[in-house]
């Protein structure tokens, strides 16, 4: 559920830009961001640094869009929005506080958050999405400067690489627990 909405915006903002126009599709994630925001609040959780950098993403560049630069093309937008996630992550990762960290608090029991080997993978996962983002520009970058290649080739690369990162934030941690859990109660001592 926590990926959905985490996902929910930027699912909306690639499917509007093929039916819509880039404002709705901006103020539309931009809504959406905020209705997550507002759902965490709601149900007493922190605000996600994340969400509320979105928020501003989506809503600045619909902003500049409508007001300064109505022909600003799709590819561009989408390349806007993928350095400005981008630019959240590594900002995270530089502060010490990666984005993937608030919401693996509010998902984990607190002995889970204070074992030596969450912190790492926290930032192993966030690494993995930044990595995501970076695969999500090259995508773009390819639709700007190889006119040729089809549109569907960049959402190939923007969907792979996204589902893939979702698919490793909920891999990594399980794959963790197999390798570092604790021994089953009928283990000997020393075959862990």
């Amino acid at each position: 559920m926590t990926i959905f909405l985490i996902l929910a915006p930027f699912g909306s903002f690639a499917l509007l830009m093929l039916v819509t126009s880039v404002e709705v599709s901006l103020f539309a994630a931009a809504a959406i961001c905020l209705a997550v925001v507002g759902i965490d609040v709601y149900r007493g959780r922190s605000i996600k640094m994340l969400g509320a950098g979105c928020v501003v993403l989506f809503t600045g560049l619909g902003a500049y869009v409508a007001l300064v630069d109505p022909n600003l093309s799709h590819s561009a937008v989408r390349l806007t929005v993928d350095i400005g996630v981008l630019a959240i992550s590594l900002a995270s990762l530089v502060i010490r506080k990666p984005f993937v960290l608030q919401y693996a608090l509010e998902e984990v029991d607190a002995e889970t958050a204070k074992l030596p080997g969450f912190r790492k993978a926290i930032f192993i996962i966030t690494w993995a999405w930044t990595g995501a983002f970076v695969l999500m520009i090259a995508g773009n970058v390819l639709m700007i400067y190889v006119p040729g290649l089809p549109f569907w080739s960049g959402l190939a690369i923007a969907l792979a690489a996204r589902n893939s990162a979702a698919y490793f934030t909920t891999w990594y941690p399980q794959y963790r627990r197999a390798k570092h859990g604790a021994p089953p109660a009928n283990a000997l001592p020393g075959t862990n």
